[in-house]
């Protein structure tokens, strides 16, 4: 098999946004109509697995011998190979999506020998479009570099950081655990041993909160729980940008892509790794997710 063009695949993926775009803006979702999976806050709209299947036929006509993973086509027991493989969520979002919250993207990326090497990440109802190929920088709009700011400033700590979280749809059991307790940690003051974050954020899309971490709106990014269609394309932008992604449990500073628990750091001239290991000494306990 001839090695993947990069170029040509990022050019397709964005066509395919756009085109995916289009048919997330003409539903008209609602929170009666929309079904669930594994509980009511993890939803599923006939517009999820169309988009899906319009994405998933297109890449196959053009790129036949690529493999391909999907969250709506996802059957446990599917895990991301080495070969050439596009890493697709249709809508992540939904919730926000069945709501009418304009924070929702399609989340198209591609990877090889389980590397993110292209990603482009849309959200259709803000026309914002990132995109990134391993090697040649990360993008908003196709023309302007990230991060925003042309020099960002040092990373100073978590008490002077703008962290996203998000709560996930796993509500019960020693994941939520962590994530509450260090929830708690993280906003408490330090006098009495907490991180004392200047606030936190919950877009409701891992895409997104990558994406504005790589842009340097948000400083930091702790997650647990999501899969590797949720962050396969906006590793790679947060990465071309200057940004760092590490394991959400501590101590694992090359984690894989489909790890589950991800750490996101902005771009910064100094000061990354510093605060990675302080929010690492903030998490209260390991999360435990299966691949």
């Amino acid at each position: 098999m001839s090695e993947p063009n990069l170029q040509d695949i990022h050019d397709f993926l964005i066509e395919i946004a756009k085109k995916a775009g289009e048919m997330i803006v003409a539903a008209n979702p609602s929170t009666i109509t929309s079904g669930s999976k594994k509980n009511s806050s993890d939803l599923v709209t006939e517009t999820d697995q169309a988009v899906e299947k319009m994405v998933s036929t297109t890449l196959k006509e053009k790129y036949p011998s690529y493999e391909f993973l999907g969250e709506e086509t996802y059957q446990p027991g599917m895990h991301l190979t080495s070969a050439p493989t596009f890493v697709v969520d249709p809508i992540d979002g939904t919730v926000n999506f069945v709501h009418g919250y304009p924070y929702v993207s399609i989340s198209l990326g591609f990877t090889d020998n389980k590397k993110p090497l292209v990603g482009v990440v849309y959200n259709p109802f803000t026309s914002n479009l990132y995109s990134a190929i391993h090697g040649r920088g990360a993008f908003l709009n196709q023309t302007t570099r990230l991060p925003l700011k042309e020099s960002p400033e040092p990373l100073n700590g978590l008490s002077n950081a703008l962290v996203a979280i998000e709560w996930g749809s796993d509500r019960t059991g020693v994941n939520w655990d962590v994530k509450c307790r260090t929830f708690q940690k993280l906003g408490e003051p330090k006098e009495v041993g907490g991180a004392m974050v200047h606030s936190m954020r919950s877009l409701g899309s891992a895409a997104l909160n990558l994406c504005a971490v790589a842009s340097g709106t948000l400083d930091v990014y702790w997650e647990a729980g999501c899969w590797a269609w949720d962050v396969a394309a906006g590793w790679v932008i947060l990465e071309e940008a200057g940004g760092l992604m590490v394991n959400g449990n501590p101590d694992d500073w090359k984690p894989a892509v489909d790890a589950r628990k991800y750490l996101a750091v902005r771009p910064a001239p100094e000061g990354q790794n510093d605060i990675i290991e302080e929010l690492w000494g903030m998490v209260q306990g390991r999360f435990e997710y299966e691949h």
